[in-house]
């Protein structure tokens, strides 16, 4: 799937994502209560990047607990953005918000941010050196000692246990899904347009980014959580 049909799917999906997916609020609410102590000793007044902010799920919750923080959100999606934005309007925190819509290296230059969120997004780069450089991007964007909070599909689907995880997963999935067509898109675009790698893959491709001290901080299903944190220039 090239960039534009990946836009075009999300802009299609935007007015109703939240409300598809809310089923899995218990999955998207453990991550984010884990990203609260993760991102705790931040400064009062952080500064932070949401890269693929889709519909700013994540900011709305960060903002709420951290009343003093900034955040910039950027998605390629012009309809995502909308949304984004009108919930932070709804929510009471679009004044310390900024939405940028197109890709991270076009954002314009600005100071440092002391964390950064990519959540579910860089599953969607099948290339491993362009997934290497889409976090190299974000690291330079940090902070020295700035810190990534990265999640994305990961499983081992070369070995049973993979396969069974799989299974379990896309079972979740088709209570969210309104049909067994949508379900059978879904199964056949994790084949082509998702890379599902080994937790350790995923976490290793972090590290050649430029993050340091990686480690896995959630899981929930498919889903994995890594913290990491910028390397010294």
């Amino acid at each position: 799937m090239t960039n534009q049909e990946l836009i075009a799917l999300f802009d299609q999906q935007a007015q109703g994502y939240d409300q598809q997916w809310a089923r899995l609020a218990p999955i998207n609410g453990g991550l984010y209560f884990l990203l609260e102590s993760a991102f705790a000793a931040l400064p009062e007044h952080a500064r932070i990047l949401c890269v693929g902010a889709g519909t700013g799920r994540e900011i709305l919750h960060l903002a709420k607990v951290f009343p003093r923080w900034q955040f910039t959100a950027v998605e390629p999606a012009p309809a995502m953005v909308a949304v984004c934005r009108d919930q932070a309007e709804k929510a009471g925190i679009a004044a310390r918000c900024t939405f940028f819509t197109g890709y991270l290296q076009d954002l314009p230059p600005s100071a440092p941010f002391d964390a950064a969120t990519s959540l579910l997004v860089s599953q969607f780069l099948m290339d491993k050196a362009q997934r290497i450089g889409f976090f190299n991007a974000i690291a330079q964007r940090l902070a020295p000692g700035g810190l990534l909070a990265n999640a994305d599909l990961a499983a081992d689907l070369q070995s049973p246990q993979g396969q069974a995880q799989l299974a379990l997963w896309f079972k979740v999935m088709s209570q969210a899904l309104p049909s067994a067509d949508a379900l059978a898109r879904m199964q056949n675009a994790y084949r082509q347009d998702v890379a599902v790698l080994p937790p350790a893959q995923v976490a290793a491709l972090l590290a050649e980014g430029g993050f340091t001290g990686v480690f896995p901080f959630f899981q929930a299903g498919l889903i994995h959580g890594w913290l990491g944190q910028r390397q010294g220039d």
